[in-house]
């Protein structure tokens, strides 16, 4: 198989490690700005959707490295704050927050309440031209935690409790959340396309 060369557009060094290891073995270089010496365009993220997000980052960044790029938005949707923060998940505390504040808010917004069911959800944008771009969906569900747990991961991971498990994503071993993530489920869909479709 061919070694062909997809950028990923995000400077979050968790996404970069987690695609890197559920793409492995396709047959791909997986790239970032820091391997093509390039710093990523500042996008403003914009859409009201996170299909609309991904679409943009991923259309956008390709239009600047002109290889096939590759983009997710992710939102943690809780039941009981009627979805929120959704598309707003990495900015729930303000533009100029930081994950530990987006925690601690969705915490402090969750006090009390016995309804803690949420879902992850990870759509991932793949662009191949200007005018192709193939959307892959993942969704994980499950609940929040009353507490912060773990010291892996990275964003709300210490504490969402993934469906039919105890341990928060944050106390599991990259192996073993990107066996059910939200982000592994869209990727493993990318995986197959990549697979029969393009590198075959």
């Amino acid at each position: 198989m061919e070694i062909q060369d997809i950028f990923l557009a995000t400077r979050n060094q968790g996404k970069i490690a987690e695609m890197r290891q559920l793409l492995e073995g396709v047959g791909i270089r997986v790239l970032t700005g820091a391997d093509l010496n390039v710093p990523l365009p500042e996008i403003d993220e914009d859409a009201d959707s996170l299909e609309g997000n991904a679409r943009k980052k991923s259309e956008e960044v390709f239009g600047y490295v002109g290889i096939p790029t590759l983009a997710d938005d992710t939102g943690l949707e809780v039941a009981a704050l009627g979805g929120l923060p959704g598309v707003k998940s990495a900015r729930y505390a303000g533009d100029d927050c930081d994950p530990n504040r987006n925690r601690r808010k969705l915490l402090g917004a969750l006090k009390g309440m016995e309804d803690r069911s949420a879902s992850f959800r990870t759509v991932v944008a793949f662009t191949t031209d200007q005018d192709q771009t193939r959307l892959f969906e993942g969704v994980c569900d499950g609940a929040i935690g009353l507490e912060e747990r773990g010291d892996g991961g990275f964003g709300y991971d210490s504490i969402f409790i993934p469906k039919g498990e105890e341990r928060t994503f944050a106390e599991m071993s990259p192996a073993e959340k990107n066996r059910i993530s939200h982000r592994a489920r869209a990727l493993m869909k990318l995986r197959r396309f990549l697979e029969r479709e393009v590198y075959q």
